[in-house]
């Protein structure tokens, strides 16, 4: 985004597993720190004021946002056809403001419209009862006689013939199953575009915009720090908003405006494109994936491999970014998250829902934290099998 040098990343901190907000690269920080006070522009030359202090309205802030842009428009191979928009209120407000938007696609005159949704676990239920207070909110297939360990095959899903849309969370951050391949809605005789919250593994794996509508995001795992929600919209779906619709929340009136209709999230944008920066010097998705996939295989591997961890998720369905295990002996719960701690390995404590250990490797995870893991959970598991 600058010409500034990039200081030197700090000393070794520890291993961050936080489901979100989650860890940033030390490398983001070190100069995201470095600018705090004076923002130095695209010359290098000094602009006086940090990030936090910019109007949202002035140059500096302006040549922010469109690098910003344009790095994730080029990061995610966005197609010109689709309208990327910062916005706030995370994924939970766009639970709302989604519905809010695009629920009477197929009849502009109905007060309220038929929308599908696939539940594959916590967060999708939290978009199916939000979803109900603006539009008749189907249940097209479910997992949760599986315990959200499996994904419901598309094939299965019961579409109803008048959905606006069909909703789908690509990724589960708390029961850990994550959509590898978007299902061809109109292979299945649904021609209905596709909205996917992607929140918990965007950046992390590319995306086919072929078949998609809309995804939106909140920053806070892989883009940034929490503050700053992201949407992808398909051009032709603007301009159909309830009437009950915010104005800030008006996907038609936010992209008119270039996301500034109302105050934008300016610090969370500045660092958001650092993230990006930095994602661009790891390799771009494509790197970022392969590294990504190594860590998920390695993590999963040693699970498999153990006496005392399981993962209960079917594995053609397994999460390379939240990883869920279990210590079949539960009493030990507690030395182990201590020990962790010990360890430098830090939020491993799984959801309060379901219990357990949960390790979130987004991208900012080096393959070094993982290896740390891995090698603290074996140190564990023969401490425990000695004393036995």
């Amino acid at each position: 985004m600058t010409t500034t040098a990039l200081p030197e990343a700090p000393m070794q901190r520890p291993y961050n597993f936080s489901a979100g907000p989650s860890a940033i690269a030390d490398e983001v920080l070190a100069q995201a720190a470095a600018e705090m006070l004076d923002w130095p522009d695209a010359e290098g030359h000094s602009s006086g004021v940090g990030v936090m202090e910019m109007s949202h309205r002035g140059k500096d802030f302006i040549s922010i946002y469109e690098a910003t842009q344009a790095a994730l428009r080029e990061l995610l191979a966005v197609p010109s056809n689709f309208r990327i928009l910062f916005m706030q209120g995370g994924g939970l407000a766009e639970n709302a403001i989604v519905p809010m938007n695009l629920s009477t696609l197929r009849n502009a005159s109905s007060a309220k419209g038929v929308v599908d949704f696939v539940l594959t676990g916590s967060w999708s239920h939290k978009s199916h009862r939000e979803a109900g207070k603006y539009c008749t909110a189907n249940v097209a297939a479910s997992n949760a006689l599986d315990g959200h360990t499996t994904l419901p095959a598309a094939s299965s899903w019961r579409l109803d013939r008048n959905t606006s849309y069909v909703h789908l969370c690509t990724n589960e951050t708390i029961s850990g199953v994550e959509v590898h391949e978007l299902p061809d809605l109109q292979a299945l005789g649904c021609d209905a575009p596709l909205v996917i919250d992607f929140s918990s593994h965007v950046a992390s794996r590319p995306v086919d915009w072929s078949r998609l509508g809309l995804a939106f995001g909140g920053a806070q795992k892989n883009l940034g720090p929490a503050g700053l929600t992201v949407v992808v919209i398909r051009d032709d779906l603007l301009g159909h908003a309830l009437p009950i619709c915010p104005s800030a929340f008006d996907y038609k009136l936010v992209a008119d405006n270039q996301s500034m209709y109302n105050t934008p999230p300016t610090y969370a944008i500045y660092i958001a494109g650092l993230v990006f920066q930095w994602l661009k010097r790891q390799g771009g998705i494509a790197g970022i994936e392969t590294r990504n996939i190594a860590k998920a295989r390695l993590l999963y591997d040693a699970i498999d491999g153990s006496s005392l961890y399981e993962n209960r998720v079917a594995a053609n369905c397994r999460s390379r970014m939240n990883v869920p295990f279990f210590l079949k002996d539960e009493s030990r719960n507690d030395a182990f998250l201590a020990g962790a701690k010990g360890h430098g390995l830090l939020s491993l404590k799984g959801h309060k829902s379901v219990g357990g250990m949960r390790a979130s490797i987004y991208n900012a995870m080096p393959i070094a934290g993982v290896q740390a893991l891995v090698d603290y959970m074996r140190e564990f598991e023969q401490s425990g099998a000695r004393t036995d």
